[in-house]
């Protein structure tokens, strides 16, 4: 079995969240139309942002879901934390301490949760 290669996000809007993730990621979609944006990541991972107005079959809501963006330490969570407030995006989680490390958690567009976490050292 492959390791998955593309996470797909469905949006109200494929040009505005690509606008979200492209100041967000610091750079622009690989592809984009009305409705679909592509993100090419460093990790060789695709982020995909399908319109949920045209995605087939239609995507019905079946739970909340994150994408979480690891960082080197807790300082690097706080720095994030505060660029991020700076840039505006909604708060879900201020800056804390959970079992597995330092970790907030942000918004898109859409209310997609994005974690930014640094992990305890075992």
């Amino acid at each position: 079995m492959a390791d998955p290669s593309i996470i797909i996000l469905y949006v109200e809007s494929p040009p505005v969240s690509a606008g979200f993730y492209t100041g967000l990621l610091g750079k622009a979609p690989v592809e984009a139309s009305s409705t679909f944006a592509m993100f090419a990541l460093e990790s060789g991972v695709m982020l995909g942002l399908w319109s949920r107005h045209t995605v087939a079959p239609a995507a019905t809501p079946a739970g909340g879901g994150e994408i979480a963006f690891t960082v080197a330490d807790a300082d690097a969570v706080l720095d994030t934390y505060t660029d991020w407030r700076l840039r505006g995006l909604p708060i879900a989680q201020a800056p804390t301490k959970m079992d597995f490390g330092h970790t907030f958690v942000a918004l898109d567009p859409d209310g997609h949760r994005l974690r930014v976490f640094a992990a305890v050292s075992p």
